[in-house]
């Protein structure tokens, strides 16, 4: 039996991920049909398949394709090619909608769901006067389920819903209907005067209610719900486990952060202005299975559902539901500095990455990351009687830190620092800066007890250990069941030496932030180290944070390395933006020929930028180029000029006017030693793009104000997340535990 016989059961639990199985089948069959060229013949077997999609009704439901008396017709984008290609619509209208006489300039099929759809069908005829063409009627096609209208390019039709009922129809067509701009509209049934009309601007793709998402999250199959604002309006107010996904970065991020193209996707914006642009895009770059949240999260606000201020919230969340569950022991800050002046037993050692650590730490901390807590701390603390004190900047990587420790049952006690260098700013005292120091490396006796505890840790989540063997399995069923891959080991080992394809997530970060770099729900991670104690502590976390399937590999029947940091694979939807030199772009800022936009990160940006550029994201560029004269120049830049690239391709398409990148970005400026500014002029767009953390205030009541408002959101957590309901948060007991 093939997949477009299969009920809607079948094929999966939910209506959208079986209805772009049936929609991938139906395209695989049409470019089969068509691969020959488009005759009648082969149109109308496509039509006969068309047929059989539009019978399967229950995959085509009224609540994913909404009209009302606002939008009483509206085209719903199901499937369209990269280059314009193939493109499948859902038209749906209230009973009685109609479209006056009009071609379509390539061949179309329409067939059937709901409703019927009268197609009066003519032919195009010459008259004396050039401006009016007389037109005949060939036929008239009555298209309800079951059946189906062939039109090529030149033919001309009306379409109304007759019958008194509300309609829904396949339309399939040889071209993208944005693409077709040579299309004409006539004034009447007779023919007589025509004009060209434009594309539509506004086709919709399926929608999902704020309830059926909210089900859809816990239904037990993978979901990615990706929030396409930048990532700084994302983190003032979002749904809890969605993962930001701006869309004007879609093309260097949905690779990675969704893999697998047939994910069911849903996105989600404030109110649909900015998602369907996004669901245009991914769907036109092969992912198909995607709808947009109705109404945005003010529509999911509005439905009485929860939502989050913050960044990473899902594993901020987790280290406090740690510490109030498993009630992780804590030092204050005045403690611990009163223990430190006494010369008293203790290891202090800084969770958090090494360039955060180089950033700001204690004086008198040391360097180790998350997951390398349970695989080097024996280094620092060979005596049991040592205090081992974790640390980190808030809570989370504290609290995460220290109960690794305990539940991989080191001999030593071990406390979170409460509230990090937080709270030792607060008491009024000094963190060091630039500091930074080689990891400790572990002997063969102590990395092996270490192997020993995380095994068991690992063990009690529900961590397994695979083979290479295994593993191609996994691999071979990824387009059935998403597959990430992370070497989780420190950079500087990953650059010496990784798997091919496989990506670089440090353990600790993988953990702290696993919304940036798994976007999909119940998907399958595996994890890889070289030394067996890294990637079971990193997988143990991932258990317990809930939400997917956690496997280590070991890497030993994998052999072949590649060198180098990650590749980062980029998409181009549209042709690549002309590129523009420094110098060049130099001697034109000189003449006031140029505007130049940074659009990568306003924190970059203020570290050091090209002298005169402006900072804006993405997503506002409109808005401050609409006034600039067409004589002016606009070129966008970004650090290595990829990202600029990509925005400027899409802005140029958007805006019909030429548009720049500026030729290696702002690091080919540096290095050609051009002025340079640095500092928050000309930054237009505040705080879009991330969330200003309280450390960069420089004045110190400000900077102290926001250190208070940050902990008390994420000691807050824990009540939000019980009025969030079950997110699949697991916890295993320390080491011997009863």
């Amino acid at each position: 039996m093939s997949l477009t016989e299969l009920p809607v059961e079948a094929a999966g639990n939910d209506i959208a991920s079986a209805r772009a199985r049936a929609i991938d089948a139906f395209l695989a069959q049409a470019r089969g049909l068509l691969r020959r060229g488009t005759t009648h013949d082969a149109l109308q077997a496509v039509a006969d398949a068309l047929i059989r999609l539009g019978q399967r009704h229950a995959l085509f439901p009224a609540a994913h394709f909404p009209v009302d008396a606002q939008r009483p017709a509206q085209v719903y984008r199901l499937a369209e090619d990269a280059d314009g290609g193939f493109a499948l619509y859902l038209s749906a209208g209230l009973a009685g909608k109609a479209q006056p006489p009009h071609d379509h300039s390539t061949w179309a099929v329409i067939a059937g769901v709901e409703g019927n759809e009268r197609n009066v069908v003519y032919r195009r005829r010459k008259t004396a006067d050039p401006a009016r063409d007389a037109l005949e009627h060939q036929r008239t096609v009555d298209v309800a389920a079951g059946s189906a209208v062939v039109l090529s390019p030149t033919d001309v039709h009306t379409i109304e819903l007759v019958d008194g009922h509300d309609g829904r129809h396949l339309h399939f067509y040889g071209r993208a209907l944005e693409l077709l701009d040579r299309r004409v509209v006539f004034e009447g049934t007779e023919g007589g005067s025509y004009r060209h009309f434009a594309p539509p601007k506004n086709i919709r793709h399926p929608a999902i209610t704020p309830q059926a998402l909210k089900a859809a999250l816990s239904d037990g199959e993978e979901i990615a719900l990706l929030d396409v604002r930048e990532t700084g309006v994302f983190v003032r107010s979002h749904i809890l486990l969605a993962a930001s996904a701006p869309s004007w970065r879609l093309e260097i991020q949905i690779d990675r952060l969704v893999p697998r193209r047939s994910t069911r996707i849903v996105l989600a914006d404030a109110d649909e202005s900015l998602a369907h642009q996004a669901a245009a895009k991914l769907v036109r770059l092969g992912w198909r299975n995607v709808s947009v949240l109705s109404g945005g999260t003010e529509g999911w606000a509005a439905a009485g559902y929860e939502l989050f201020s913050g960044s990473n919230v899902p594993s901020k969340a987790f280290g406090e539901v740690i510490e109030h569950r498993k009630h992780t022991p804590w030092i204050s800050v005045d403690e611990l500095h009163q223990r430190v002046e006494r010369g008293d037993d203790i290891v202090v050692v800084d969770s958090r990455t090494p360039e955060e650590f180089a950033d700001f730490s204690l004086p008198f901390a040391h360097s180790l990351p998350g997951a390398e807590l349970v695989y080097r701390i024996q280094e620092l603390a060979p005596r049991p009687e040592t205090l081992v004190v974790v640390n980190c900047a808030g809570r989370t990587r504290s609290i995460v830190g220290a109960q690794t420790l305990i539940d991989a049952g080191i001999p030593n006690p071990v406390v979170s620092l409460k509230d990090g260098t937080m709270a030792w700013l607060l008491a009024g005292r000094k963190l060091a800066r630039g500091r930074a120091a080689p990891l400790p490396e572990p002997g063969e006796r102590t990395r092996q007890d270490a192997r020993a505890r995380a095994e068991d840790v690992a063990a009690r989540a529900g961590v397994r250990r695979i083979d290479a063997a295994t593993f191609a399995l996994l691999e071979a069923e990824s387009e059935e069941r998403s597959l990430y891959r992370f070497d989780v080991r420190t950079r500087q080992e990953y650059e010496a030496g990784h798997l091919e394809g496989w990506r670089w997530a440090p353990g600790g970060q993988l953990v702290q932030a696993t919304d940036e770099y798994v976007g999909t729900r119940r998907a399958r991670i595996v994890l890889v180290d070289w030394d067996g104690v890294r990637a079971l502590t990193t997988g143990a976390w991932l258990a317990q944070l809930g939400g997917h399937e956690v496997f280590v590999l070991s890497p030993a029947a994998l052999p072949v390395l590649v060198l180098g940091p990650e590749a980062v694979r980029v998409l181009p939807l549209r042709a690549p933006a002309p590129v523009i030199a420094p110098r060049e772009t130099a001697a034109a800022l000189e003449a006031g020929t140029v505007l130049v936009f940074d659009v990568e990160r306003r924190a970059a940006y203020e570290r050091q930028h090209v002298a005169g550029a402006r900072f804006a994201v993405p997503d506002r560029l409109q808005e401050f180029i609409a006034d600039v004269p067409a004589s002016q120049l606009i070129v966008l830049t970004s650090s290595d000029g990829v990202l600029a690239r990509v925005v400027a391709a899409e802005l140029g398409a958007r805006t019909g006017r030429e548009v720049r990148a500026l030729a290696g970005g702002t690091q080919a400026w540096v290095a050609a030693r051009l002025p340079t500014g640095h500092g928050a002029d000309n930054v237009l767009t505040g705080d879009d793009d991330h969330w200003y953390s309280p450390y960069a205030h420089a004045d110190l009541a400000r900077r102290d104000a926001g250190f208070r408002q940050y902990l008390d959101w994420e000691i807050g957590l824990v009540a939000q997340l019980e009025r969030e309901g079950d997110v699949g948060i697991r916890l295993v007991e320390p080491a011997g535990s009863s």
